[in-house]
Parts: structure tokens; sequence; C-alpha cells
């Protein structure tokens, strides 16, 4: 980064430096050249007067002779009054800028006095100098941020409009230093893993720089760790024939060399880091594990084992190190967890680079997902969320990526199966996995097996005391033993029947002893295997107050991973403040835990013991479904808000259930989908519980108004889960009208991934299912989606009357935003069928009617319609305004994958308007953003992004897209794989 000339002290214009005056001189030469007086911008004068500026400032304050000056202006030509024109141009800056800025020495002239930073190109310079330092430290995230804020001070040409041959000279400097700041922070994008967001980048600076050898090695690089090996391969080819049909020279080595290592697919050029945040300064190190107990007792043997294992991995051994993995077994409240956190925290020195931890709700009817799991895990590790992919398969892959050459211990607490664990391994030398569960994993390949069995009496006495006290056993020591045996030696049983004496003074150990003598509450349950776990709970749970014994049961009902104080209080019919006193009283009684600051969660035992109490306690039984109808109603009147904030005007929420429980209500969109996003797991929780009671109809709404997790590519697979789901129960309870609209919701989902044949058989059943009860809102919806399958399938005319049927119904019920959707969607038919007039009046109808509702997400579609009718009229640079205004609206709404589709479409406009640098450009972040319609969209992509790098002549990486996108469509068994074999034809004989 040692490319660009020094300045000192001086700075860009519009950055002021910490503490300087608000009038200060400013300069700018990383583009046209200005000058400013704060915020007044200043005249500079002619071409020929800006040149002489320009050529002060970039002489670092040093004099300028009169003969330095008119060689700059006018090279070997100067005219005849050139020294005169110099003296008047010097004059005349000297009026415009502050005195003494200007100063006449020795026959020349120079620039002094100036601001620390007062010019562009200084800060650059500082900023490039600063991200070097950062980089030498490590410390990457911080250098890539320096190195974006230094690009980002240019501001088109360089010295543009400026003339003379010093002002070209400067030009191509300044211009070869910019690139090679690009690559320099193209390369750090690629060792902090962001390879994805790269390869647009990258596509691009290749179409404009086909020579340049360094960006092509990072273009191969980054498609490489991109899954893209053969386009990887195909950009050496393409290369590799250029430099001979231009130069006549063979690749360098160092390229040479990426391609044989490529196709050696060697585990070197596997990304050496995860993508980190970009505000991160240091490297992103977690610290999950638990805190352990003060009082840890016994167990001694198997901390020994353990700890050996861990030290293997660590490298402390001469076998060297490893991966190792340990899963520890045993029933509930044996201590595993507390084993496995005692161990983990005697290791921590041994993986500096972090410990992960993850309760997978084993026990539970809804473990955790691993996708879910590995998505946190790699939040945690730095990654970003736009870089964690979909699949299990990718996020798995990526997560193993991000642990090579990491020491990281992780600590998977409560496992269901050896299934749900495999893809949360680390599998790379010197890391390391805890694994608890309840059944020993004989399954899990490599896996050291430890079998965790009660306390011996000894150790369960030792337990015990420790927390009571020497003094109050060492008296009542044959009653002691009386407890620690009732309580069947189980360490979790034994530490609550322990804490409950130590918190009463007054009572004795025999008093203790003498309540777990009671074998109606306790003896039979603590003798009885997991029962014996309840009867410990038992313990807690009555001495608490009425109204916490409540929230207890009560809370207990509810599915989901955990529960905000907002969704508590709905399920206590309480406000949020008295539900908030309760439920931190049960924290204190550690029979809640806290998940964060205002959400709550129940251990897996703990939850099934708070259902048996409701079941057992309640009174009346019917309580029970009043607090889950009224947690349902919460999230299905709040998400029913969510709806109306982000579709203004959409009246779809008047058609779903009534509800009685108020929801949460939002003054704003951001607000309103961040509660949306992050109540997805709790949200889809409860409509599946809901499966099989008479809160049916209300869950299939619920689903229905939160669509927005599916749309926008979030919590996709869930959705999709649930929205099965509930088709399933709605047939089994024969509630036509609820099974109608879980298959609308069904349809769009299938709509979104593009699964079009399953969605045509969906909707069609869905149709039927309307039509039978008259659900005029499922009908018109439905209506829209058959028009939209049609034309997925080319059947442009087929699908015009639905669309009208469509507008019809919205009209009927007065449904503006939705009926000017479908006018779009009607726009789409006409263009299909060749009337491309029609297509823009019924996108403009649509897109005025939308505009009543403010910049919402379907004003966003709106725009997209119209610009692909105006795409196809020939009308280019309006069809690119409009896909724009499209694009800034989606990414403002997060709908990630509508932000890839119209990236899609933009690109289109770029290679009809033949410009195929831009097109490649927008391809390539279609395809890292994903977008509407699953394989065949991306099919699509592939295709049109092969088109461009073929007009760029990089026709070996068009080949591979071609390649690729024939492989989806023949997967898909789309119509289009014809015309990918068309063009892999010629590109075949070439």
């Amino acid at each position: 980064m040692d490319g660009g000339p020094r300045v000192p002290e001086q700075r860009r214009p519009g950055f002021p430096a910490e503490g300087e005056e608000s009038g200060a001189l400013r300069f700018g030469v990383l583009g046209p050249v200005r000058a400013w007086r704060g915020e007044e911008t200043l005249t500079t004068g002619s071409p020929q007067q800006r040149a002489l500026l320009a050529a002060l400032l970039l002489r670092e304050g040093r004099t300028a002779t009169a003969a330095e000056l008119i060689d700059a202006l006018w090279g070997e030509e100067p005219p005849s009054q050139a020294l005169a024109a110099v003296r008047t141009y010097a004059s005349r800056l000297r009026k415009v800028l502050d005195p003494g800025v200007l100063v006449s020495e020795s026959g020349g002239y120079a620039v002094r006095g100036l601001a620390e930073g007062a010019l562009d190109l200084a800060r650059a310079q500082d900023l490039a100098a600063a991200a070097e330092k950062a980089r030498s430290a490590g410390d990457l995230c911080h250098a890539r941020d320096l190195l974006r804020r230094a690009l980002d001070l240019w501001d088109g040409e360089v010295l543009a409009g400026v003339p003379g041959p010093y002002a070209q000279t400067q030009r191509v400097r300044l211009d070869e230093w910019r690139l090679q700041l690009l690559e320099t922070r193209l390369d750090m994008d690629l060792e902090q893993g962001c390879h994805a967001e790269a390869v647009s980048e990258l596509t691009a600076l290749t179409a404009a720089h086909p020579l340049r050898e360094r960006l092509r090695e990072l273009l191969m690089l980054a498609l490489y760790r991109s899954g893209r090996q053969a386009e990887a391969l195909a950009v050496y080819a393409d290369t590799r024939r250029l430099l001979a049909d231009e130069l006549g020279v063979d690749p360098r080595p160092g390229l040479q060399e990426l391609q044989r290592r490529i196709l050696q697919a060697d585990p070197g050029l596997a990304e050496p880091s995860a993508p980190a945040e970009e505000t991160a300064t240091t490297t992103v190190r977690p610290a999950q594990l638990p805190a352990t107990v003060p009082d840890f007792t016994g167990r001694a043997s198997f901390v020994r084992e353990l700890s050996d294992v861990l030290s293997a991995a660590s490298g402390e051994t001469t076998a060297g190190r490893v991966m190792a993995v340990s899963a520890l077994a045993g029933i509930g409240g044996v201590g595993k967890t507390t084993l496995a956190v005692h161990v983990a925290h005697r290791a921590r020195a041994a993986f500096p680079d972090g410990q992960l931890y993850v309760d997978l709700q084993g026990a539970g009817a809804r473990p955790a997902e691993p996708e879910t799991v590995l998505g946190s895990f790699l939040r945690a590790l730095g990654t970003a969320d736009s870089a964690i992919p979909d699949s299990l398969a990718e996020r798995a892959a990526l997560y193993r990526s991000v642990l090579d050459g990491r020491r990281v211990l992780v600590l998977l607490d409560n496992a269901r199966d050896a299934a749900q664990v495999r893809p949360l391994l680390p599998g790379t030398d010197g890391c390391a996995a805890l694994v608890t569960a309840r059944v020993r994993m004989v399954d899990l390949a490599g896996a050291h097996l430890v079998d965790l069995d009660v306390m011996s009496p000894e150790e369960a006495l030792a337990l015990f005391t420790k927390i009571v006290g020497e003094e109050r056993v060492a008296s009542e020591r044959e009653a002691a033993l009386d407890v620690v045996g009732a309580c069947g030696f189980l360490p979790l049983a034994i530490r609550i029947a322990a804490s409950r004496l130590a918190a009463r003074r007054t009572w004795t150990v025999s008093v203790l002893a003498a309540k777990l003598a009671d074998e109606r509450r306790r003896l039979d349950e603590l003798q009885a295997g997991d029962q014996a776990v309840e009867a410990t709970f038992e313990l807690g749970y009555g001495q608490l107050e009425p109204a916490q014994a409540r929230a207890f049961r009560l809370l207990g009902l509810a599915d989901g991973p955990d529960i905000s104080l907002a969704a508590a209080a709905a399920v206590l019919d309480l406000p949020a403040e008295d539900t908030e006193d309760l439920l931190e009283s049960l924290v204190d009684t550690s029979l809640l835990e806290s998940a964060a600051p205002g959400r709550y969660r129940f251990h897996d035992l703990v939850r099934l013991y708070a259902r048996a109490c409701a079941e057992r306690d309640e009174d009346p039984p019917s309580e029970r479904g009043a607090a889950l109808s009224r947690l349902l109603d919460f999230y299905l009147a709040t998400a029913a808000g969510v709806y109306a904030i982000e579709r203004p005007g959409d009246r779809l929420v008047d058609g779903l259930e009534p509800t009685e429980y108020p929801g949460l209500t939002f003054t704003e969109g951001s607000a309103a989908l961040d509660w949306l996003y992050t109540e997805a797991a709790p949200l889809l929780a409860c409509v599946r519980q809901a499966a099989e009671s008479s809160r049916l109809r209300r869950a299939v709404d619920l689903l229905w108004a939160a669509k927005d997790l599916t749309e926008s590519g979030a919590n996709s697979h869930q959705y999709e889960t649930t929205a099965r789901g509930m088709c399933e129960a709605t047939r089994a309870a024969g509630d036509t009208l609820a099974e109608g609209r879980a298959r609308t919701v069904l349809t769009d989902v299938l709509l979104v991934s593009g699964r079009i044949p399953q969605a045509e058989e969906e909707s069609r059943l869905a149709m039927r299912l309307a039509e039978s009860v008259d659900d005029a809102v499922a009908v018109s919806w439905v209506a829209n989606s058959l028009g939209l399958i049609c034309l997925h399938q080319g059947r442009h005319t087929d699908s015009k009357p639905f669309f009208e049927r469509a507008i019809e119904g919205y009209q009927a019920l007065a449904n503006r935003p939705p009926e000017a959707t479908a006018l779009c969607n009607l726009s789409r038919a006409h263009l299909g069928a060749g009337d491309v007039t029609q297509a823009v009046d019924f996108a403009r109808r649509g897109l005025e009617a939308h505009a009543e509702f403010g910049r919402t997400v379907r004003l966003a579609n709106s725009h997209y319609a119209l610009g692909i009718a105006l795409n196809r009229a020939g009308r280019h640079t309006e069809a690119l305004g409009h896909f724009s205004e499209a694009l800034t609206i989606f990414t403002a709404h997060r709908q990630r994958l509508w932000e890839g589709t119209t990236n899609y479409r933009i690109a289109e406009v770029h290679l009809a308007a033949q410009r195929p640098a831009q097109a490649a450009q927008h391809a390539e972040q279609a395809l890292a953003l994903g977008c509407i319609g699953g394989d065949r969209m991306q099919g699509n992509v592939l295709t049109l992004l092969g088109r461009a790098l073929s007009g760029l002549e990089q026709t070996d990486r068009a080949k591979a897209c071609w390649s690729k996108a024939l492989r989806l469509y023949e997967q898909e068994g789309a119509e289009e794989a014809s015309e990918a074999r068309a063009l892999l034809r010629p590109a075949s004989a070439a």
C-alpha cells in the first residue's frame, strides 16, 4: 500500500480533522480539482488554472519553478505568453484562497500552511498507511474498514478535466494506486472468508482491466471458495488465451500455480477464517461456557479421564494434536452438564480461540435443529448474517472451514442422538467437543464414551456438606446420609435439597430428611429413573408463592426454545411489569433461565415437570387451554400488525380470525421486522402446537400473516415444515376453510422456492377448498398464485383469466394493494404474449395504485414489474430507474430474495444495452443473495451471467456457467435446458 505519493499534513474535503475549525480550506484531486472553505465551494477557474492548482497541491508544499509549471501545463509546446499566463492564474488563485496559502518564492510558487489532511489524497494515504499497520498487527477487520474509507475518497476520474502532461502522468499513477488498494482490500476480503461477496466486484474489475493478472487470481480463488471450481478454472483458460492473443505471453507463475492447486483441490486453498462483522476490530473469540459451580465435588476419575482426552486435542501430549470428541451419557439430573462445564473451564487455556456452548434440548418435544445451532455458532465466530447459507450441509461445511486452524472447544449439551450432533462437530485437529446426552452414543464414530452414574455416598455427602455447611451436617451425619439417599445420590436433587436447607436457618437436617421420607411425595419418584428429577423439582416448586407457581405451570405449557416477556405476559394475562417480577423471581429459584434481557427459557426437564404440575394443579383445568389461546392471540395480533405496517392498505388482516387478546403495536417497520424475525422460532412453535386443538384456524392465519418469514428467505425451512404440518392437521380435523388457507400458504412457499409442479398441485386443491366454503380472501389469493404458476410454465395466455379473477375478487373486497399486485402480474402475462404496450400500461396502473400507500414492499414489486415491461420495450434507461428504486425498497425491508431477483433484472437491462461488465456484476450479486424461484431462477441467472462473460470474451467461464445452468434445468425438468444446450454447442465447437 505504498504506491501513493505522500502529501503531509493535508486531508480530504468533506472530512474535517478533529478540532479543525469549520472554515478551513480543503482541496480535492481524487476527482475534479475542487476547493472549499468550510462548506462553501470556491471557484477554481479555467482548466489551465485548475491544472496549476493541482500541480502545486501535488508537490507536497515544495516550490515549483515557473519553468516546471509551464512544462506541467503545456509540455514541449507552450504558448508564447505561457509565463504571463502562469502569473495570471496564480494571481487569480491567490484572491480565492486564504492569505499566505499561495506564496511566491524564488521565481516560482508553492502552496503552504494547509491544515492537516486538507487534501483528499493525503487523507487516503493516511488511511492506507493505517490499514497496512492494522493488517500487520493481525487486525484484518479494522484494516478492511480503513481501506474502504480510503477508496471511498475517489470521486470519479482523478484530476478530471485537467489538461497537461503532468496531470496525465499523475492520473495514471493515482489510478494504478487505487487498483493496488482495491487488490489489497479484496485480498483481505478473501482472508476473512468473504469470497461470495467478492465474486461480483472481481467480475466487474476483471472486465474493466482484463490484462491485470492479480485481479484474475483473486477471482479464481473467490470462485473456488464459493464452490464454483469449474468457473475458477475457466477464468484461467480465458486469461491464458487473452494473454497469448494480446501480449504473446503465458500467465505468470503465481496464476499457473493457483490453477494447479485448484485442479488438485488443495485443502490449503480453503478460506482461512470466517467472515467477520464489518464493525469488528478484533478476532472474535467466543466465551460461551456457562459459569462453573464453585462447590463442584467429586467425579475425580471422570475429570482426569476427560481432561486427558482434551489434552490430546490441544497438543499437550506426545501423540500430537487431534480432534477429540467425548460423549457423556446418563439419566437426567445426574450431573452431566455440571461435569462437562467444570472440565471445559479447566481446559480453557488449551483452547485459546474460544469456547462454544449450546443446549440442544434433546429431552424435549422440539430438539434444537442443527442448522439453527450452526447459524448461532457461525455468528458467534464472527460470520456476518449475509454470509450464512441456508442449508444444513452448507452451514456445516462453512462451520468446519471457519474452525480450520483454530483451537476451539465446543460443548454440546443435552443432545438427543448422534444424528443431531454430527453436523456440529468441528472435524479439525486442535478442536474438541464435549457432548452430553441421555443416550449412549455408540454410533458417534470416534467418540470417547463416558457413562456417568450417580454419585457415590461419600461424594454425595461431601456435596451436601459443602452447600449446607460443615457445622450443621456434622451434628446430624446420619440424617444427612438419609437426605442424600432419599435423593438417590442424584446431584441435581442433592443440590436443590441442600440449597433449600441452607436458605432456612431454623430447619435442621432431620427436618429435611423427614420431608423427603414421605413416600407419597418423594421416595417413589426419586428411585424411578427420570421420575427422580421430577421429585427433586417438587422441592423447589412447593416453596413458590401462588402467583409464582401459576406462572411456572402456565409458562411451561408453551412450546418453543424460549419466550419473550411480552408473550409470557399474554400467557399469564398480566401486565408486563408484574410478569417480569414473577419471571425474575423464578430465575432466582433456578426454575427458569434468563436467556437474554427480556427473554426466558426452561431447561427441558423443568418444562416437562412444569407441564405435569399444570395437569395436576391448574384449577380450573380449562385455564391451560385459555393460556395457550392467549399466547396464540398475542402472536396473531402482533403478526397482523407487522403485516399491516409492511403492507399498508392491504386488507388481508381484516379477513383473519378475530383475536381477543391484544398484541404489540409498532410505529415503524424496522422494529416490526425485528420482532418478527426474533420471534420466528417461538411463533412457528405456537402454530404447530395448535395443530390439534380448537385454535386451528387462528394458527393457520398466524402462519399466513407471518409470510415474510419465507418470502424474505429467513426461516424458510421451518416455515415450510410448519405449513405442511398445518395442511395435514386441518385435513384431519375436517376444517375445509382452514385447510384451504393452509394450502394457500404452502403454495406461496413452493412458488418462492421455484417448485412449480408442487405449487400447482397445492394451489388447485386450495382453490377447490376455498370455493367450497366461499372464502373470498383465499379465492382471490389462490387465483393470483395460479396465474403466477402459468407464467412460470410459459402459459401466458392461460394466466390472464386467473389474474383477472384475482383483480375482480380484490375489487369486491375493496383490497387495493393486492389488486395492484395482480395488475402488475397481468402486465407480465401480456408481456409474455407479446403485447408490450399493454404490459407497460398494466404495470404503470399497478404502480400508481401502490404509490397511494407509500414506499412499501409491494410498491417495489410494481417498480420491478414496470421495469421488466420497459426493458422489453427497449426503454433501458427508464427500466433501470425502476429496478433501482425497487432494489432500494427491497433492501430497506430486508427482502433478500427479492434483492437478488432485482439484481438479476438489472443485469438483464445492462446486457440488453450491451454493457456486459455491469451485467456480470449484478448477476453475481443475484447469485450471492439468492432469488425468488429457487434452482430454476438460479439457472436463469447463470445463463445470463454466461452471456455477459461471453460478451467480455471470457468464453471458458461462460461455458462453465451454462454447464451449471444446464444441470439445474435438467434437475427441474425446465424447458430452458434447450437454450443452455444451444449456448454450449458453439462454445464446445470453438
